[in-house]
Order: structure tokens, then C-alpha cells, then sequence
């Protein structure tokens, strides 16, 4: 699978003759609505087996090695080439397809008051990527019982994909998360009792193989409460055979303050957890300035401190699936607009502005300029920027990724999955 970056003048003819495949081959893949209309700086994903590389300034055949994990001379093999003539800048190195390890995928699903036909079909299209499916959210009541997110034919999709559904336990009224709630229920034994019997009834009446507890913005002083929620939570989903796993704010140190973090304890959560989604987005977020919404560099130091504190092989990286569209300059109370991968790139060929990538944060940008005159910056995700962080994932020895949420068409995002990874069906 290779990635390529459109540049000026360029049409997907060029580009289909440079990769020896078909104009209709990259359309399908991509999912173009208009193959005629390419954006400069728009990353494709070029359905090949095995990708290319050019030679940059400093490389040899070791460095190029080590970064696709193929040795020096298994790469002068397949290129024809002498392991001791340097290589020239600009020339195009062959790399085979490399062993794809094994990786557990989840992703979230909100339906509102009921799922609609386009979720439901990006649901489909993304379940044979998927080990678990997360239909957002069964919310706790102020008594113990749950008010129920529409399924639909959620249970239906993930049995013929063999994909877990995970039964999404949340603290939230009104749409926002509650700490008073999340309180009340860590306090109140008999409600708790309640809650989890409501909670194993209902997961097992509707074929749920997970209970996954995603309680947010709790009083740190009720970190210890949480944990000793979670083990008898843990306790009752061993007796009945079923997984249990939680989502956690992105932490750098056990005391890291506020309310998104200090009730989440990384040690206990770690130890009583099957698996762990750590919420690695929202750095660019709706309500502040303009940023990657999952630079690279702050995801990597969360991950690092998370190792720390529980076996990598429970840590599920959380990934945005959208980006946001910031108007210029930003000014505090205002909010920004997300969009999905497709509508960024969709949003950037309409205003006839070029793609620009930063390096740093590994995540493509543009500005344009709307009708009424007001400057607008969008980040979003490409290929480039999720290939970067499936990297992480292979270096840090990960458990897999957690995406939020379906229903934002991304569809480099699926194709890349299944050329880096085996995905696991633990249904």
C-alpha cells in the first residue's frame, strides 16, 4: 500500500501510470467523487502490493531498513542495487510488504434518537476492520437504571462480522458529564448494586461481550471509590464471562490535576482492566484555537507515561476519526466546526486551496478564505497522519486503536489497517 501526495499540475492519470494501476482502482480506493478534481498537497492511498520510497538527503540503505524493519540487503536484493554504492536523492527504492502484526481495533458509534441509514452503513463498511463495536451510550439514572442508545442493526452487524460489542457505561445528563452523578453512584453502595445488576442484565439480554465504563470529569476524591467500583464490576463480568475495560483522560504523571484527570487512576485502572482506551485526542478541540486535534508529539508522551503504569498490551490509543474547521483569528466562547477526513479534503477543493502537512504534529492543514471574507484554518486526518500513528502503535507494542466515532467517512483510515495490521475477532 503506498501513500502519495498530490502535486501541482498532477491528474490521477499521471499518477495511476507512475504506480502501473488503474485511474478506477485509486478512485474506488480513495473514494474521489470526482477523480478529475485532485487537491495539491491530498494524500491517496495507491492500492499496490508493497510500497516505494525516494531517497531523501542522508539516507543509506540501513537507515531505510530499520525504518520498514527489512535489512540492508534484503533491500538491495529486491531493488537490483549494490549494498555499497550510496544512494542518489530522488531515487525510487521498491519496499516488499513487510509481516503485519496482530492488533485489536475499536470504534465508537452514537446514534442520537435513532441510527441513521448513513451510520448504519459506515458501520457495515468498517465492522470487518473491528474486534469491537461501541454503540455511545448507555447512561446511568439518578435510580440505577439505564436509558438505552438505539441499536438497531447493530447486533445483527457485528455477529456476521464476528466483532464484539461493547456495552458503553457513561455518567452523562444532558449531553454533558455529570460529576454529581458520578459521585452519587460511587458513594451509594445499594445503588451501585443496583446499577451493575441492571447493567449484566441488560449487556447480557442484548448479546453485549464487553462492559466498558467511560465515566468522566469525577471529583478527585473519588479516585480510590472508582477503582473499587470498577473491581466489583470486574468481578461480576469474570462470572459471567465477559470483558471489561475503561476509558481514561490523556495523563503524563499519576498527579496530573483537573477534572478530566484526577479521578482517573492509571495504576488501578490498569491492573483491574481487560483493556484500556486512552482518550488520545482533543488537544485541538471545538471549543479553543486552532491545533492538530491528536499531535503526534503529546500523544507519544501520554502513551509513554501510560506504559508506566499498566502492560502496553492493554492500551487501546484513542484516534479521532474528524477534524475541525477554527474561523480566524480565535476568539474564546467561539466553537469550531468538525468535519470528517472526506469533507476536509471535499472542503479544500471547493475553496481551491492546497493541502499543506506539519511535520511536527504529523497532521494536514489548510486555510481559506469563506464568502463574507473571515480567514478559516481546518486540521484534520490523512493517510499520512494515521500511518504515523500506526507506527506508534507497532513501536510502543500496543494493543490496537480506539476510534471516535463512525459516521465520518475516512476510508484511507480501513485500507491502511489492513496493510499494517491482522485484525482480531475475539467474538
Amino acid at each position: 500500500m503506498q501513500i502519495y501526495v498530490v502535486e501541482e499540475g498532477q491528474t490521477l492519470q499521471d499518477i495511476a501510470r507512475e504506480f502501473d494501476t488503474s485511474v478506477e482502482e485509486i478512485a474506488r480506493a480513495n473514494e474521489l467523487p470526482d477523480p478529475n478534481k485532485l487537491v495539491v498537497g491530498q494524500a491517496l492511498v495507491i492500492p499496490i502490493v508493497g510500497s516505494f520510497y525516494v531517497v531523501q538527503q542522508g539516507d543509506t540503505l540501513y537507515t531505510i531498513g530499520q525504518r520498514y524493519q527489512i535489512s540492508a540487503a534484503e533491500l538491495a536484493r529486491v531493488n537490483g542495487i549494490s549494498m555499497y554504492r550510496p544512494l542518489s536523492i530522488g531515487q525510487r527504492l521498491y519496499i516488499p510488504p513487510r509481516p503485519r502484526r496482530a492488533a485489536d481495533f475499536a470504534a465508537y458509534a452514537e446514534p442520537r434518537r435513532t441510527v441513521s441509514p448513513a451510520l448504519e452503513a459506515d458501520v457495515r463498511r468498517a465492522a470487518p476492520h473491528l474486534t469491537y463495536l461501541a454503540p455511545f451510550s448507555f447512561r446511568i439514572q439518578r435510580d440505577g437504571t439505564l436509558s438505552r442508545p438505539p441499536l438497531n442493526e447493530f447486533p445483527a452487524i457485528t455477529r456476521e462480522n464476528q466483532v464484539v460489542m461493547m456495552f458503553v457505561v457513561t455518567n452523562l445528563e444532558g449531553d454533558q458529564f455529570s460529576s454529581e452523578l458520578g459521585s452519587l453512584v460511587l458513594n451509594d453502595q445499594a445503588l451501585q448494586q443496583k446499577l451493575l445488576d441492571n447493567i449484566f442484565t441488560t449487556a447480557r439480554e442484548l448479546g453485549f461481550g464487553d462492559i466498558h465504563f467511560d465515566m468522566e470529569a469525577l471529583p478527585a476524591t473519588d479516585r480510590n471509590a472508582y477503582a473499587q467500583f470498577l473491581r466489583r464490576a470486574k468481578e461480576r463480568a469474570q462470572a459471567a464471562g465477559m470483558m471489561m475495560s475503561v476509558a481514561v483522560a490523556p495523563k503524563t504523571s499519576a498527579e496530573q490535576q483537573g477534572k478530566w484527570y484526577a479521578a482517573h487512576d492509571y495504576r488501578q485502572i490498569g491492573e483491574i482492566a481487560d483493556f484500556v482506551v486512552i482518550m488520545t485526542y482533543e488537544w485541538g478541540y471545538s471549543g479553543g484555537p486552532p491545533m492538530a486535534v491528536s499531535p503526534i508529539g503529546p500523544v507519544r508522551r501520554v502513551l509513554q507515561y501510560a506504559k508506566t503504569e499498566m502492560p502496553a498490551e492493554k492500551i487501546m490509543m484513542g484516534q479521532n476519526l474528524y477534524g475541525y474547521d477554527w474561523t480566524l483569528p480565535f476568539e474564546p466562547g467561539t466553537t469550531a466546526r468538525a468535519l470528517s477526513a472526506q469533507g476536509a479534503i471535499a472542503l479544500a477543493a471547493r475553496e481551491n486551496v492546497a493541502i499543506q502537512y506539519d511535520a511536527r504534529a504529523q497532521a494536514p492543514f489548510f486555510e481559506y478564505t469563506d464568502d463574507e471574507g473571515r480567514r478559516h484554518q481546518v486540521w484534520f486526518e490523512d493517510a499520512r497522519s494515521i500511518q504515523a500513528k500506526f507506527n506508534l502503535v507497532k513501536q510502543m507494542g500496543l494493543r490496537g486503536v480506539s476510534y471516535w466515532k463512525l459516521g465520518l467517512p475516512f476510508p484511507q483510515n480501513w485500507l491502511l489497517i489492513e496493510s499494517n495490521f491482522r485484525v482480531r475477532k475475539r467474538a
